[in-house]
C-alpha cells in the first residue's frame, strides 16, 4: 500500500477516481488532488464517472481536464449507468467494476464514496470499490448533502487558502446545471472545509476529510 508520505515516492503515483455521478470526485477530494499537484507530485490519474455519460457530460469531462490539468498523466471515463438506480444496476455495475480493475495497474490509492453515505448511489459504488480493489488503499471521501449523512472521519488532507479558492471557482465554472441549488454553494463548500480544518488543526484553516477502514503503516 502506499506510504503516508506520498512526496517520498521515487515513481509517478497512480491514483484511482470513481464518483457515480460528476461533481462527486471534485467535491469529495477535488482539492486534495490539486494539493498534491500544486507540490509537484506526480500523478498518474484515472478518472471514473459512472453516470456521466448523460446530458451533463460535458461539465463532466470539461471539469475532470481542469483539476487534472497538471496531473503527469490523465484518462477519464464516463459511463452511462441511470442516476439514481445503481442498485437496481447492481450486476451490470459489478461487471463494469470487474473490467475496470481488469485494464487498470494495481492504483496506489483509490478515492470513493463513503459507505455510510445517504445517497443509494454512492452506497453501491463504495461497496463494489472495495470488492474490486480489495487490496488498494482506499479512502472515502464525503458529499454534503441535505440528509445529514457526514460523520467522524479518521484522515485528512490539509488545504491552503489558494487551493480552496480554486476548488470553489472550479466547482461553479464547470457545473452550471448544479449552481443555484440550495446546497451548491460557495458557503457549503467553504463551510465543511473550515470544520475538517478545525479539526485536524490546519495551518491553513481548511481540510479535506477522508473515511479509511485499512491501513497497512510500513
Amino acid at each position: 500500500m502506499l506510504p503516508l508520505d506520498i512526496a517520498a515516492i521515487g515513481r509517478p503515483i497512480r491514483v484511482l477516481c470513481i464518483g457515480a455521478h460528476a461533481d462527486d470526485i471534485e467535491i469529495g477530494a477535488g482539492g486534495t488532488l490539486l494539493t498534491w499537484l500544486a507540490r509537484d507530485i506526480k500523478l498518474d490519474v484515472t478518472w471514473c464517472v459512472l453516470s456521466g455519460e448523460t446530458d451533463r457530460a460535458t461539465e463532466a469531462r470539461n471539469s475532470a481536464n481542469a483539476f487534472l490539468k497538471n496531473a503527469h498523466t490523465a484518462s477519464i471515463e464516463l459511463a452511462s449507468f441511470r442516476d439514481s438506480y445503481f442498485p437496481n444496476e447492481s450486476l451490470a455495475l459489478k461487471e463494469w467494476f470487474e473490467a475496470l480493475r481488469a485494464r487498470i495497474a494495481k492504483p496506489d490509492l483509490v478515492f470513493t464514496h463513503s459507505k455510510d453515505d445517504a445517497h443509494q448511489d454512492h452506497r453501491e459504488v463504495s461497496r463494489l470499490t472495495w470488492n474490486a480493489f480489495r487490496d488498494q488503499l482506499i479512502l472515502e471521501y464525503e458529499i454534503p448533502k441535505w440528509d445529514g449523512d457526514l460523520g467522524q472521519p479518521n484522515s485528512y488532507v490539509a488545504l491552503t487558502a489558494d487551493t480552496m479558492k480554486q476548488k470553489v471557482e472550479l466547482l461553479h465554472g464547470h457545473f452550471p446545471t448544479q449552481v443555484g441549488k440550495d446546497w451548491f454553494d460557495q458557503e457549503t463548500f467553504r463551510g465543511l472545509a473550515r470544520i475538517r480544518g478545525m479539526e485536524c488543526r490546519a495551518q491553513e484553516r481548511y481540510a479535506e476529510a477522508f473515511h479509511v477502514r485499512k491501513l497497512l503503516i510500513r
